[in-house]
Formats: structure tokens, sequence, C-alpha cells
């Protein structure tokens, strides 16, 4: 794990009594139970959101937008960022896209312009 403090494990052994080894490990041993019961649960949870539509939480109560919700990663973060232009490697496999990303903060649009062709990609969408 980590190394603790001397002073830290001496306060500890100071004002506790020692606990016997076969108490440690049944109780090491319950919690690891719970802790996988919980683990089971939640991956159960998870999935459940999933297969009924909303896995996008924030779209399905209302929290993201639709012009939001169709914007890419990387757009997402040049927005957060406040980053005016980018360019954005994106790989898949074997295949390696390069496009530029132009944000107009002013106006609250957005372009993605295909560096190979310099042609946009994406007419200005509103970001705002």
């Amino acid at each position: 794990m980590f190394q603790q403090p001397k002073w830290f494990r001496q306060f500890i052994k100071r004002h506790t009594k020692p606990i016997p080894e076969y108490r440690a490990t049944l109780w090491k041993n319950r919690l690891s139970i719970a802790y996988a019961l919980i683990a089971w649960n939640a991956f159960g949870f998870v999935c459940y959101m999933i297969f009924t539509g909303r896995g996008d939480w924030a779209k399905y109560y209302g929290y993201k937008s639709e012009e939001e919700s169709l914007l890419t990663p990387a757009q997402q973060w040049t927005k957060t960022l406040g980053i005016k232009d980018a360019t954005v490697y994106r790989i898949s496999g074997f295949n390696v896209q390069k496009y530029k990303v132009h944000n107009d903060f002013e106006t609250g649009t957005f372009v993605k312009i295909d560096i190979d062709s310099e042609e946009k990609v994406e007419d200005k969408t509103n970001i705002n």
C-alpha cells in the first residue's frame, strides 16, 4: 500500500488493543463478500440503465440539450476548455483521420474542417 508516518502507527498501537488473527481474517472475508455483492449490483444497475435506453443519463433527464448530444468529444472539450482552433487526430484501428476544429465563441458556432481537402465537413452548429 503506502508508507504510514511513524508517529501515526505508534499512536494507533498505543490507543488500541491487538485483534486476534482469526477474528481479523473473519472480518476480512465478510468485507470482501459485501464488496463483491455491492459491485455486482452496481454492474447490474449500469447494464439495466443501458438496456432500457438511459445510458446517457444527462440527456435522458434533460441536463444535456439535443445540440450538445450531437457534438463529438473533441468538440465538447474544445468548448469546455475555451480553445478556439484545435487540430484533432482521430484514430480508429489503423486509420488516422486529421481535422481542425474552429469555435467562434462570440456567435456560438462550431466548424469542423477536414485538413486533407480543406473543406468544411460540418456546417456551423450552435454550441451555446
